[in-house]
């Protein structure tokens, strides 16, 4: 029986998580309702200036559960499945969807799921249950199906690397979504996986899990030391952090011709003081990676199913919804905890 009241933990602003009670929402026609099991912290969901633009909110958008009401016309999922939401939806029909460029459909932006993952019972409108509601295969865990948009996210940057058999491939950013993307290189194709990260935890992870090299950036010049691993440079980097100090050597590091791709949301008063001479008489190419559609989602389910990518050795810290407060504490300060799980 689904109770008319739940918990939820709401992010009342940055770094002050509650739990409140609030109403069980209902599905509405085309809707379905889930009890969610597991939901992954994202970066963004402790950003202080990206929560700040939430607040109040309950956030959580990468998440797993169980479909235990469906609203009426919903045909293809049922109560008892277990399943991935994504928490947006293109439309599927204009230019952008057209052009495999879901994420910037007009129709994209607002949140699908209500009132947000970190919740007992969430509802998921209607274009994400019609669009990018994936049942998860027995085998896969719900803290696997949680991992599907993380690692949707990391193969759309991927692809716009166009990784080549052979590369060397630098991150710089060392978390889990770091180590995904380093991951993914790897079958793409990328020859020697380079990684950059001033924190010790992150370094050790990164070799524990399969990166070649790792450099502390705050003790050695990350140009000197790419170069020496790699002359010319590194044909493929991911960028992670945000600040100049970590923007700009890693550009410098790229080899003549390289992908450079910037992977993390950017606070809107952030200034990079680039001199484009370099990047244009290397011939870089600059591009951004934001967020993944139906298309990635897909492929990350596959993937992750599979066995190719053991994202659950990224999990360092598993909590319940009602100490979702002290895992944002975790989440934000990172170090020991890679990927923080809460699970309902």
């Amino acid at each position: 029986m689904i109770p008319s009241r739940m918990k939820a933990a709401l992010a009342r602003a940055p770094g002050r998580i509650e739990i409140v009670e609030m109403e069980t929402p209902r599905p509405g026609p085309g809707e379905i309702l889930v009890a969610m099991k597991a939901v992954g912290l994202c970066g963004s969901d402790v950003h202080p200036w990206y929560v700040a633009t939430k607040a109040p909110a309950v956030l959580g958008h990468e998440t797993a559960g169980v479909v235990v009401e469906t609203g009426v016309g919903v045909t293809h999922l049922r109560p008892g499945d277990r399943v991935f939401v994504h928490h947006h939806a293109p439309c599927g029909v204009c230019r952008f969807c057209a052009a495999g460029e879901s994420v910037m459909c007009p129709e994209w932006k607002p949140s699908r799921l209500h009132p947000g993952g970190l919740a007992e019972y969430v509802r998921v409108a209607a274009p994400s249950v019609s669009r990018d509601a994936l049942l998860l295969p027995p085998h896969v865990s719900f803290t696997g199906g949680a991992f599907v948009e993380p690692v949707a996210c990391a193969l759309k940057a991927v692809d716009r690397a166009a990784v080549r058999r052979g590369d060397t491939a630098l991150v710089v950013g060392l978390g889990s979504n770091g180590l995904l993307l380093g991951w993914l290189a790897r079958l793409a194709g990328a020859r020697l996986l380079l990684g950059s990260d001033p924190d010790p935890a992150r370094r050790r992870f990164a070799r524990e899990l399969g990166f070649d090299a790792v450099v502390d950036p705050s003790a050695e010049s990350l140009v000197e030391w790419v170069t020496s691993a790699a002359p010319g440079g590194a044909d493929v980097v991911w960028i992670i952090p945000t600040a100049a100090a970590a923007v700009l050597p890693a550009m410098e590091a790229a080899a003549p011709a390289a992908r450079v791709v910037f992977f993390s949301p950017v606070a809107p008063d952030t200034v990079w003081p680039i001199a484009p001479h370099t990047p244009y008489f290397k011939d870089l190419t600059l591009c951004f990676s934001y967020s993944s559609g139906p298309l990635e989602t897909r492929r990350s389910l596959d993937l992750i199913a599979s066995g190719d990518l053991p994202v659950e050795s990224l999990v360092t810290h598993r909590l319940p919804l009602d100490r979702a407060a002290e895992a944002f504490a975790l989440a934000e300060a990172a170090g020991e905890a890679l990927k923080v799980v809460v699970e309902i």
